[in-house]
């Protein structure tokens, strides 16, 4: 049922668990805009709603990422259908991908996919991903692979993209884009940014021509496990640690305030 102690009309109308969610997900559709990872109007960012199994969020087809809001996501379920009344559609094809690690992935709370231009032509690179900064290389051996196989419009392929999928939580989709996916929202966004960070420094280097340098692979390895172990994110200030995300969230709390209505 709605949460009574809600304050405005918008939020009346869902649960704090659920608007917490909205808020954070409009957050990061808005972020990503930022750092111009989208495609027009495609793409998704999808997040489970907490306690409703199979129930989730996605953007409402036709609006850019700057226009998405809390109020306006979409509520759907594993199948892309309405689970409430909304002014938008979704794109089914979209969802394609998302459904099929939402139902396979009970871990996964937040799905970030791209068509991002440096994510794309790694994408495209007979070898594919190369981590060569400290950065990239929390995705050394990390990263899952799946072959294209024409616009996602295929329910068939959902099997066979989980399975590529496997445990791992970022892959790259050949000639096609880049997919992440977090505990949360803030470690997917982090994700997305670093990844396409580390693709963008792949292409300038191997634009340079020039002969390429990389630690050794047990380097690599301890790096990404630092990485997994908190890293620079175990900072703490009053009892808490230091956040990308919230750091962001002050960000659009100032600029772009309207992402939270």
């Amino acid at each position: 049922m709605p949460d009574s102690g809600l304050t405005t009309p918008a939020q009346a109308a869902f649960t704090r668990e659920e608007w917490q969610v909205r808020v954070d997900l409009a957050a990061c559709y808005r972020l990503v805009d930022r750092f111009g990872l989208t495609d027009l109007i495609y793409n998704h960012i999808t997040a489970r709603i907490p306690g409703e199994d199979g129930a989730f969020l996605i953007n409402p087809y036709g609006l850019r990422y700057d226009e998405v809001r809390a109020s306006n996501l979409v509520k759907i379920d594993i199948d892309g259908n309405l689970l409430a009344p909304s002014d938008y559609s979704i794109n089914p094809a979209g969802f394609t991908i998302h459904s099929a690690i939402h139902a396979a992935r009970h871990d996964v709370f937040c799905i970030i996919h791209t068509h991002s231009d440096a994510g794309s032509a790694v994408s495209c690179l007979e070898g594919g991903f190369m981590p060569l900064t400290q950065a990239g290389f929390q995705f050394h051996d990390r990263l899952a692979y799946h072959d294209y196989e024409g616009i996602a419009l295929d329910l068939d392929e959902r099997e066979r993209l989980v399975a590529d999928f496997g445990d791992y939580h970022s892959m790259i989709l050949r000639n096609h884009g880049l997919l992440v996916t977090g505990a949360s929202m803030g470690e997917a966004f982090k994700r997305i940014y670093y990844l396409e960070q580390a693709c963008r420094l792949q292409m300038s280097v191997l634009a340079s021509g020039r002969a390429i340098t990389q630690p050794p692979p047990d380097v690599m390895e301890k790096t990404a496990r630092q990485f997994e172990g908190g890293g620079a994110g175990s900072v703490m200030k009053s009892g808490k640690p230091v956040s990308v995300w919230s750091a962001y969230l002050r960000l659009l709390d100032a600029e772009e305030p309207d992402y939270k209505t």
